[in-house]
């Protein structure tokens, strides 16, 4: 297969591929290049950990390919189309239609219910609002949460208000999630149970997801582990 074939057969496999992205904050005569050439694939059904120390640059690089923040330079490939200097119409689609989110605080609304939490940003979207309560109890059951439905994140533990939002992120059906430390607030014993779940929806829904965490043996159960080091991401 020549080169060419290759690279095209790449582009097809990859949720997201990012070639040359640099990100470079510029205050008066100081800049800060917090990202630097920055080449990543991942796949379909693919976990990948993202790996470094605080102020390493990984909450930039999930803000920059989740299209929160445009890139000073480079292409991002999601779905086989450079959107790194789109419209904001544009990637407002496509975080709605193709990109899922899970934070390190989970930002549930406190006044509505677990399920409403997973019901509404499904209707912002343009579910039906039967069809968005089908599928956020499918989803909080499948998080064991079946019997919080009615709960308001106050009345829920740190885990439970996670895994809310887990279901939250996945109820639209993404293809990419993107987690920012989602277990950075949990206890080793709640945290390896919310992280076994994502794991478990990430694998069965098929879906590729790119997961920072300072968390080494979480990191070293996933697929693959990115690096951010002095700006570059190194793969292993």
């Amino acid at each position: 297969m020549s080169n060419d074939n290759k690279e095209q057969e790449a582009q097809a496999e990859a949720l997201l591929q990012t070639h040359d992205i640099q990100k470079i904050y510029t205050q008066g005569s100081e800049s800060l290049t917090v990202l630097n050439n920055v080449e990543v694939n991942v796949k379909a059904g693919e976990m990948v950990a993202l790996v470094g120390p605080s102020g390493s640059g990984k909450s930039t690089f999930l803000q920059v390919v989740g299209l929160l923040d445009q890139p000073t330079q480079g292409q991002i490939l999601i779905g086989g189309d450079d959107i790194a200097q789109a419209s904001e119409e544009k990637r407002t689609q496509m975080r709605r239609d193709y990109l899922g989110f899970v934070y390190q605080f989970h930002y549930l609304l406190p006044e509505f219910s677990a399920l409403e939490n997973v019901v509404i940003p499904q209707m912002v979207s343009g579910v039906k609002r039967k069809d968005a309560i089908v599928n956020a109890k499918e989803m909080l059951t499948k998080l064991g949460l079946d019997h919080r439905f009615d709960h308001r994140p106050a009345r829920l533990s740190g885990g439970e208000q996670q895994r809310v939002a887990i279901a939250r992120a996945l109820a639209n059906k993404p293809k990419l999630l993107l987690a920012d430390e989602p277990t950075g607030n949990l206890d080793p014993e709640t945290s390896e149970s919310v992280f076994s779940v994502l794991v478990d929806l990430v694998k069965q829904q098929g879906i590729g997801a790119i997961i920072a965490t300072h968390n080494m043996q979480i990191a070293e159960r996933m697929d693959r582990i990115l690096e951010i080091k002095n700006g570059r991401v190194l793969s292993y």
